[in-house]
């Protein structure tokens, strides 16, 4: 988790507050891996991470704020070089792999992220525009020339939405990448 250490998920981080909101992330991604979003408290964070609550929560206003955050910095930490392919189709869905296979290697996370994105903490929203534009940034560069606002909202629809279904459970994140392929080859014509 090296993206963006000099700053917090609310404001600009000295040396010695950046290494706190390091220990605080690393902190939470080893207590969400131990007892999955549900349990997992900002206190439970705080305490493994070496800090009080209170300084837990001067750099992360909730859990679904902390979630978020982790998320967040997973994706783009784990950012894929542009996707290279023969076509569209095939660039799409390398991206889509990619998203599925953070999301598969990390299903806490993912569950996690999934409910604490539809909440309204001012903290999470902000994070959802960023995570919601990556996923924009994603998907017109796979479709290069062949980008139309219309396309690249279908596809962030279509993700999202099998995202969500992943996160309630009704799709396995193992799953996710196959049905996926179909979905973007549907999207964008190619119906082998």
């Amino acid at each position: 988790m090296s993206s963006q250490l000099t700053s917090s998920p609310r404001r600009q981080l000295n040396q010695r507050q950046a290494a706190t909101v390091q220990r605080l992330l690393e902190a939470g991604l080893e207590q969400l891996a131990e007892v999955g979003p549900e349990a997992l408290t900002v206190r439970q964070v705080a305490m493994r991470a070496g800090v009080s609550p209170a300084t837990a929560y001067t750099y992360f206003s909730s859990k679904n704020h902390l979630l978020a955050e982790l998320f967040w910095r997973r994706l783009v930490d784990d950012a894929p070089a542009t996707p290279t392919g023969g076509s569209p189709t095939s660039r799409v869905q390398a991206v889509t792999r990619a998203l599925t296979d953070l999301c598969e290697h990390d299903p806490h996370l993912a569950a996690g992220a999934t409910v604490a994105l539809l909440g309204s903490d001012p903290d999470v929203d902000r994070l959802r525009l960023r995570i919601g534009a990556e996923f924009v940034t994603r998907f017109e560069a796979a479709l290069g020339d062949a980008a139309t606002p219309e396309l690249v909202d279908a596809l962030v629809l279509a993700f999202s939405g099998a995202l969500l279904q992943a996160g309630m459970g009704l799709i396995t994140y193992a799953d996710l990448g196959d049905r996926l392929d179909t979905v973007v080859a549907t999207i964008l014509g190619d119906h082998r």
